[in-house]
């Protein structure tokens, strides 16, 4: 099924926000059967090299034989500096020439990443890379509805402080965030309103940063401070990020909340695994991507290789939500 036909049968409509909040919600029906099928891989950016390519290929294949609805895009979509605008050919050489298979025409929802921000952050966002390519779905921050689940995709790279005050050579694009405190206030607080507000069976985040990682960058502490308790008092089920180059699923020690790594786009880090406190389920150092499939009362994740091979599974199953 080609890009135009999609969207009349999956309809992706941007709705009024509620009044509690400003963020963008989006909406996406589930198939017939109820059920969602997703991918999520990140940390790609690279016109195929460093294993993109090969990791796109294995991504069409298990994306047919578990007809994804969708695919998240958790953020360094473009390296090493994001886009210099919309014209940038890297778009269309790292996203629209990589990722070709027929399953894999279907919306990214896409968030930034920090070396995202070191381009034109807001050509990412513009609608103009949409006509380019209509599966090209990306905001800073928003919630995707999606009946059996509600997907929040929360913009962490100004949460770190670091790259404000101690940049070094790069330059970041603030455009739309400066002063960051209040960007984050404000962000804050529209999301924790709209997970308080979700009623959905399923509550799922969606950032570039990691909170729990075994991984090279380590634990997000401005995000574990800010973002963590929230996610724990709101009862979210499942946290999906990128940064970390690798594979990982970690759960908390206190809350039923699964921290889900999924950074193996293309170039992979090496050698550094370095577990915290919380229990680490599954590492790999190495390419790959994560699939989900949800249905009111089902979780099943997996984990595959830049060969296409699983390298880790997990469900859960929860009552049914009425």
């Amino acid at each position: 099924m080609g890009p135009i036909v999609l969207l009349l049968v999956v309809v992706v409509a941007v709705a009024a926000a509620p009044a509690v909040a400003e963020l963008p919600r989006l909406e996406h029906s589930p198939k017939a059967d109820g059920s969602l099928s997703i991918l999520a891989v990140g940390d790609w950016g690279r016109r195929g090299e460093f294993n993109q390519s090969r990791v796109a290929t294995q991504m069409g294949v298990v994306a047919e034989k578990m007809d994804a609805d969708f695919v998240i895009s958790t953020g360094d979509n473009f390296y090493s500096d994001g886009l210099t605008g919309v014209n940038d050919m890297a778009f269309e050489d790292s996203f629209t020439g990589i990722y070709t298979a027929k399953s894999l025409q279907k919306p990214w929802y896409t968030v930034l990443g920090n070396h995202d921000y070191r381009g034109d952050a807001l050509a990412q966002t513009s609608p103009v890379l949409a006509k380019v390519d209509r599966r090209w779905i990306c905001i800073k921050s928003f919630i995707l509805n999606a009946e059996i689940a509600d997907f929040f995709f929360v913009d962490t790279t100004p949460f770190v402080l670091k790259y404000w005050t101690n940049p070094g050579n790069s330059t970041y694009d603030w455009r739309g965030v400066a002063p960051r405190d209040t960007y984050i206030t404000n962000l804050l607080k529209d999301v924790e309103a709209l997970l308080r507000q979700s009623r959905a069976p399923w509550k799922i985040v969606v950032g570039h940063h990691p909170i729990r990682t075994a991984g090279k960058h380590g634990d997000t502490e401005e995000l574990v401070q800010l973002l963590l308790p929230m996610l724990k008092a709101n009862g979210v089920d499942l946290y999906v990020n990128g940064h970390d180059h690798c594979l990982e699923q970690i759960s908390s020690s206190d809350s039923p909340l699964q921290y889900l790594t999924s950074g193996g786009g293309s170039k992979a880090w090496g050698g550094v695994y370095a577990p915290g406190a919380d229990k680490v389920e599954f590492f790999h150092d190495g390419q790959g991507f994560m699939s989900l499939r949800l249905t009111a009362t089902d979780a099943r994740l997996a984990f595959y290789d830049v060969a296409g091979a699983v390298r880790h599974t997990w469900g859960h199953t929860k009552a049914a939500h009425y």
